[in-house]
């Protein structure tokens, strides 16, 4: 079974990945530091990368750079995300000999697109340098032997040698999330009043790592699924409004064939999405959204 690493500092962006390869008979391992993707990229020797591009100790670069001069993992691809792709991204991406750019936010059928390419494509051969003869002409190099196949199996810790610190200990688990549908302080009576005005089909709030907050009582769609993708949409989007000085993100507004997503940003803590099916209706989600933001940032 073919094994993918996914680095991202966004638990949503993790989140949606491992969900977009549910089903497809592929392991998937998850890093959420650079300094943590290395470790696990010597210890589970994946057959593919997927990496950010931005993240708070090692940039996405770097991880590229560390896969393609290990001496045994050089032929790893690596493909690299960013909410930006622009020729100076494409530059840098080359320069380090990354298999491709995603970007974000990214459809799960184009994630997956590139990474059935990447996995039935063969490994590239990097051509021995000529030899030369007694005579001075150039020899043809001998044949390449087959590279041995080694057995995956799991690494012992390794040892800290006299003088030198030991490794940063493992992040505290992070504090249960209250599960959906238990009151907040008052943020599930919002939720419920959200899901019962007409043409509104559910309300969640999650934080911005895409946990599940609450969610409104009867929501038509998987809450936590929603939440992680609007953790992520949301996350990406405040970049794009950043790079064209547009402030702090306040709200989005999403049109679909079958129906409008509506977004909201409360405080720097927590995102708000609705599902709406008229849009007759979206001046109402508006106006309440907007009234009812600094109350549901009192309860988170």
């Amino acid at each position: 079974m073919p094994k993918v690493l996914v680095v991202d500092d966004s638990l949503s962006v993790r989140k949606v990945v491992e969900r977009a390869l549910l089903g497809r008979q592929i392991e998937v391992v998850c890093a959420a530091t650079g300094t943590e993707a290395l470790e696990r990229i010597e210890r589970e020797a994946p057959d593919v990368v997927v990496c950010d591009v931005v993240m708070p100790d090692r940039d996405g670069y770097e991880i590229c750079e560390f896969v393609k001069k290990h001496p045994r993992l050089s032929r790893t691809p690596v493909l690299l995300m960013s909410g930006i792709v622009n020729d100076e991204v494409r530059e840098r991406a080359a320069r380090v000999q990354s298999a491709d750019v995603l970007t974000k936010p990214f459809a799960a059928d184009d994630l997956l697109r590139k990474l059935d390419a990447l996995l039935a494509a063969p490994p590239p051969v990097v051509p021995a340098p000529p030899v030369s003869g007694a005579n001075g002409h150039a020899m043809a190099p001998p044949p390449l032997a087959p590279p041995p196949v080694e057995p995956r199996r799991a690494a012992p810790p390794l040892p800290v040698a006299p003088g030198r610190a030991a490794p940063p200990p493992a992040p505290a688990p992070r504090a249960p999330r209250p599960a959906a549908g238990t009151p907040t302080t008052g943020a599930h009576a919002v939720l419920t009043q959200f899901a019962a005005i007409d043409g509104v089909q559910w309300a969640v709030l999650v934080d911005r790592e895409g946990f599940l907050l609450d969610a409104s009582a009867e929501a038509a769609v998987d809450p936590e699924t929603a939440g992680a993708l609007s953790a992520g949409l949301v996350e990406s989007s405040e970049g794009l409004g950043r790079e064209l000085g547009r402030g702090v993100l306040q709200g989005m507004i999403l049109e679909y064939e079958q129906g409008i997503i509506v977004l909201y940003n409360v405080g720097v803590a927590a995102i708000l999405a609705i599902g709406v099916s008229e849009a007759a209706v979206l001046g109402k989600v508006r106006y309440y959204a907007k009234k009812v933001v600094p109350e549901l940032m009192q309860a988170v």
